[in-house]
């Protein structure tokens, strides 16, 4: 209780940055309301963060609650939870394990992650019950991830004070699934086996939806740019099958095409990762955005290596390559998001809530297709900073994919109607159920060959191919306005991918000669481990963190000048500088405990 009265001394300051209108209108509405429970749906790239850490400045300030946890779904957003928490002079400590028992002194809470709410849910609700609390529950879908992390969070939450939830897209769940604190209402579903159903469906408190943000200039508009081929590949029965990405007729052929497309040993992956590159030029030389960047997603770590093999052979430049099992993958998102680097390539590290404002490109080369994963993945590339600026996807042309682009297409259009055009036909967007489970083992399929062209626009629900409309002038001047409805037709924005196609061919097979199997993928710019170091200083969560392992290090030194054990040495620091462990300790004992390691030496 003196801990958490000593952080509730700590006034939060308020923000200088004047709150967007949504968020305003969302904060009216809970002071107004004064709920237990409030759900806010907002499109990703609006400012959920902002909204979220200055509702709990303001109950801080009023004492309504004198502790906030947030709990999100991955290590690298607990980072960003407390960068974004300091910024308005909340103490958010993101390194609390479970296995540190009580709150840190010196905080007013912390960042913690579904899986570890999991692990010990009542270790987390006697955090959020010792002192009135706030509990942000990030992504709350997450909590639907598997029933153990919905009924973990229930038990861990289910008697806190307030409780906020916040997506970044509205969900469905089935009518025994539920997610705690979330109202629903029924509504019909299609499930895996194609059968119809009742389920149900998240009713917001609040809801920013991406109309509303592309109106107000919160997002950038989407050019959907979709690619074709043709697929080659030998199935179970040893037969080889050739496809089209865009002409697959059933839906094994269809995912069999598309599987093959995305191999990494096919001309597909390299002829869409330098039309990506192509549009990152574009932008930054002429589009506004100097320091422009992509991001590709990929299905697995495999296949990630080895694209990040190809952005090297094809552009030249090495990627910053992110991986979940790498224990440095925060610093690197870090270091991309504040960087110059051109290209990322991850699975799903930056899919999701991770807020890299200068990615403006991004290039779908995975088999996840759900409404949820595609709104959030699309998100990473729609946040605006500027007027002018717009985002980029270059998809497979494939009709579950491009049945989710026109969902936002749809949206879209309510604010930009598309300039007039020739009227092609318009594609069979219906989308298809479902991904199947994978087959097991190699001879079940195995990828041959694939080759890429570009396809076409998708713009207001219709494929613009460039093609039949007659000559398209367009100034090179124009060119970055890729895309933007009133200044380039759908057509022209066609025409200017389809130029550009002979091109990009051509430079793909210049650099084929090039032998990308050469070893380890160096860092991008070769920058030492010290630069993955934050140089924020000041921030007492960091503080706190680097403290303790530089109390470590000269622990380790006395142990060894005195040849008495590491734990002697220990309990005999606790004797002189009194205190709890300093896996619990604020950042003044660790600094007083630092100077006397020192005097010991």
């Amino acid at each position: 209780m003196a801990s958490a009265a000593r952080a509730g001394a700590v006034a939060p300051q308020t923000t200088s940055r004047p709150l967007r209108a949504w968020q305003q209108a969302a904060l009216d509405r809970y002071e107004e309301q004064a709920p237990k429970d409030f759900l806010v749906t907002a499109t990703p790239g609006a400012g959920k963060t902002t909204f979220a850490l200055t509702l709990a400045t303001r109950l801080l300030q009023r004492r309504e609650v004198g502790r906030v946890i947030v709990v999100c779904p991955t290590d690298h957003l607990r980072l960003q939870w407390a960068d974004a928490a300091d910024r308005l002079g909340i103490v958010l400590d993101p390194g609390l394990t479970n296995a540190v028992g009580p709150v840190r002194a010196g905080t007013q809470g912390y960042v913690t992650t579904y899986a570890q709410v999991a692990g010990k849910p009542m270790l987390h609700a006697a955090r959020a019950t010792a002192v009135k609390t706030l509990v942000i529950l990030d992504e709350v879908h997450h909590a639907g991830d598997g029933l153990s992390w919905g009924e973990a969070v229930e038990e861990a939450y289910g008697f806190a004070a307030r409780r906020l939830c916040l997506t970044g897209t509205p969900f469905r769940t089935k009518a025994d699934e539920r997610i705690p604190f979330v109202r629903y209402e029924e509504d019909g579903f299609e499930g895996d086996d194609g059968e119809g159903g009742l389920g149900l469906v998240s009713r917001a408190d609040y809801t920013y939806g991406y109309k509303e943000a592309l109106a107000d200039s919160v997002v950038r508009p989407v050019v959907f740019a979709a690619y074709t081929g043709t697929s080659r590949w030998r199935n179970s029965a040893g037969e080889v099958v050739a496809a089209s990405l865009s002409e697959a007729g059933t839906r094994s052929v269809e995912m069999a095409a598309w599987r093959t497309a995305l191999d990494p040993k096919g001309q597909w992956v390299p002829h869409v990762i330098a039309a990506m590159d192509d549009r990152i030029t574009h932008l930054r030389e002429d589009g506004g955005m100097p320091d422009a960047a992509g991001l590709i997603l990929a299905s697995d770590q495999d296949d990630a290596r080895a694209y990040a093999k190809i952005v090297r052979r094809v552009t030249g430049k090495a990627p910053e390559l992110i991986l979940s099992d790498d224990p440095r993958a925060s610093k690197k998102i870090e270091r991309f998001a504040a960087g110059s680097a051109r290209i990322a390539v991850c699975v799903r590290m930056i899919s999701e809530g991770v807020d890299v404002p200068r990615a403006a490109v991004l290039a779908w080369m995975t088999s996840y297709r759900t409404p949820l994963f595609f709104a959030q993945a699309v998100g990473r590339v729609v946040r605006a900073r500027a007027s002018h600026e717009t985002a980029t996807v270059f998809l497979p042309a494939v009709r579950p994919l491009l049945g989710l682009a026109a969902s936002l297409e749809k949206e879209r259009n309510h604010v930009m109607p598309p300039p007039k055009a020739a009227d092609p036909e318009a594609l069979d967007l219906d989308p298809l159920p479902p991904k199947e489970r994978e087959p097991v083992g190699l001879k079940q399929w195995e990828a041959l060959e694939a080759d890429a062209r570009f396809a076409h626009v998708l713009h207001g629900g219709t494929a613009h191919t460039g093609e039949g409309a007659g000559p398209v002038a367009v100034a090179p001047e124009d060119e970055d306005f890729l895309g933007i409805p009133g200044l380039l037709t759908a057509e022209q924005t066609a025409s200017l991918l389809a130029r550009r196609d002979d091109e990009l061919r051509l430079r793909i097979a210049q650099r084929a000669h090039l032998d990308d199997d050469t070893g380890e993928l160096p860092l991008v710019e070769d920058h030492p481990d010290e630069d993955l170091a934050d140089d924020a200083a000041g921030r007492s969560w960091r503080d706190a963190a680097e403290l303790r392992r530089e109390i470590n290090r000269l622990v380790a030194r006395v142990a060894a000048k005195t040849s008495r054990p590491h734990g002697v040495v220990h309990t005999e620091l606790r004797k002189s500088v009194p205190g709890p462990p300093s896996a619990s300790a604020s950042v003044d004992v660790l600094r007083a405990r630092r100077e006397r390691l020192r005097t010991m030496l």
